[in-house]
């Protein structure tokens, strides 16, 4: 088993047990030993159990990140990508939604996954096509992860097997950071504003997993 096979059969076992027993009352001795998989190696590989919800975002991102040929403009790279994460999240959606209720009471927890939503965040806007340097990238990218944001509480509530719910969420969101110059001048979907968008106006952008990762 090679260290890929390995962290996903945790992080599988691990979100398993969250949606039987609730994220709060696993660890990831629980998970590795569910797995049939080495302690020590567990031990190694995911010191923190925040661990496991840090290489579950970074799986998503290796998903959505896989094929650089995606075709479209700006807003339609965008919402491809973010709907590659969320495919990714769908297959652990139970235990996910235990993850999602512990974390107004875990707020280190919130911190660290919204630290990481923001790095996959810069991500997801550098493969759009979407400028994330400078003082601008960093507006950007912050809308980027109120976008993720208002779709991942959409998801949170959509239990159609197409997630028709989520998709229409995240299209609304879409629709709005365009409005506030979030896309390239040029791009199909881009606003004639070439001003800095107003933050307070988009979807909250929580820096946290629930509403972020």
């Amino acid at each position: 088993m090679d260290n890929d096979d390995f962290d996903a059969a945790l992080v599988s076992s691990a979100l398993t047990l969250a949606a039987e027993r609730g994220w709060s009352s696993i660890s990831v001795l629980d998970a590795a030993r569910d797995a049939g998989l080495s302690l020590r190696e567990a031990r190694q590989r995911f010191p923190l159990k925040a661990s496991i919800l840090l290489r579950l975002g970074r799986m998503a991102d290796d998903v959505a990140l896989a094929d650089d040929t995606v075709s479209g403009n700006t807003r339609e790279r965008l919402f491809d990508l973010l709907m590659r994460r969320l495919d990714v999240f769908q297959q652990y959606r139970d235990g996910l939604g235990s993850v999602l209720r512990s974390l107004p009471m875990d707020p280190p927890l919130a911190i660290i996954l919204g630290g990481a939503t923001l790095e996959s965040m810069r991500w997801m806007a550098d493969a759009a096509g979407i400028n994330a340097n400078g003082l601008g990238g960093f507006v950007r990218v912050n809308m980027i992860v109120g976008i993720w944001t208002h779709t991942l509480r959409a998801w949170e509530k959509d239990d159609s097997p197409d997630m028709g719910s989520t998709m229409a969420a995240l299209d609304q969101a879409l629709d709005k950071a365009a409005r506030f110059g979030l896309f390239p001048a040029g791009d199909e979907a881009a606003s004639l504003d070439d001003g800095l968008p107003d933050l307070e106006a988009l979807p909250n952008a929580d820096s946290s997993f629930a509403e972020g990762h």
